[in-house]
């Protein structure tokens, strides 16, 4: 593998991190889940020049390679899009997918394939900006399911995604934004999904980042109530002060599976 192929248009892959994980030793490797933050072209730009014109999406969408990742036992857990971005003003991010890997190994293997690198072009021509973080799952607080709530017509349950790269408060911080603001939510119905601990941004934009967490919410109205809470309004200050850099997200999942990942 060169340097070269680890050069796309839409992002820079982190070279070590792709050398660290081509060399892990099979007893220290495993199962890690990589988080696609997407962001497609208004239109597919490819470097042949072909004349069809297709959207960035429709061009991903054809790049899909979920036959290769049956494959090499890897597979889809989650794909998502972005309905509405909260917290982070660029890029604007399109769709949210989730790859489960047997390993280390086996995603820098696929890379290799001669049929990756065919239906590649596809992701090349259509990808405006990505990052893809290598996360690991984290224990997720064990709570009652919340009762059952009657969405209005036109609303729906979603899930939100929170990107975070720690400041000086760290961890500490957002512990204590969660047992005030994070309660107020609990109250509602929201419950945490999903917590992922971030190893290494693969390819981005030099950012790295801590932990990617997914809370569910029963629906719209939920959310509304919950920003207009004076608990979760007073700790707004603390999430800031506890983080240099996030995004928050909320997405309409379109394949979920995550937490039965998690647990297989």
């Amino acid at each position: 593998m060169t340097e070269n192929r680890l050069a796309p248009r839409y992002g820079q892959p982190d070279i070590e991190y792709f050398r660290r994980m081509a060399e892990t030793p099979p007893d220290r490797d495993g199962p890690v889940f990589m988080v696609n933050l997407m962001k497609y072209r208004e239109v597919a730009d490819y470097a042949d020049g072909r004349g069809d014109i297709r959207s960035g999406r429709e061009a991903d969408n054809e790049y899909t390679p979920a036959e290769i990742l049956r494959d090499i036992g890897a597979e889809i857990v989650f794909a998502a899009d972005v309905e509405r971005q909260l917290v982070g003003e660029t890029p604007k991010w399109d769709r949210i997918g989730i790859v489960k890997y047997p390993s280390r190994k086996a995603f820098i293997k696929m890379q290799t394939r001669q049929d990756f690198r065919a239906k590649h072009v596809h992701k090349e021509a259509g990808m405006e900006r990505t990052i893809v973080i290598a996360c690991l799952p984290m224990p997720v607080p064990e709570l009652p399911e919340p009762p059952t709530v009657t969405c209005a017509e036109g609303d729906r349950p979603f899930v939100m995604m929170h990107v975070m790269k720690y400041g000086e408060a760290g961890p500490a911080g957002m512990a204590e934004y969660s047992a005030t603001a994070g309660a107020a939510g609990i109250a509602l119905g929201v419950r945490p999904y999903v917590r992922l601990r971030a190893e290494r941004t693969a390819v981005g934009d030099g950012r790295q980042w801590d932990e990617v967490h997914f809370n569910r919410f029963p629906n719209h109205a939920i959310f509304d109530e919950l920003r207009a809470n004076q608990t979760h309004k007073a700790g707004q200050p603390v999430r800031k002060g506890a983080l240099e850099d996030s995004y928050s997200l909320m997405l309409i999942p379109i394949i979920d599976r995550l937490a039965a990942a998690i647990r297989d």
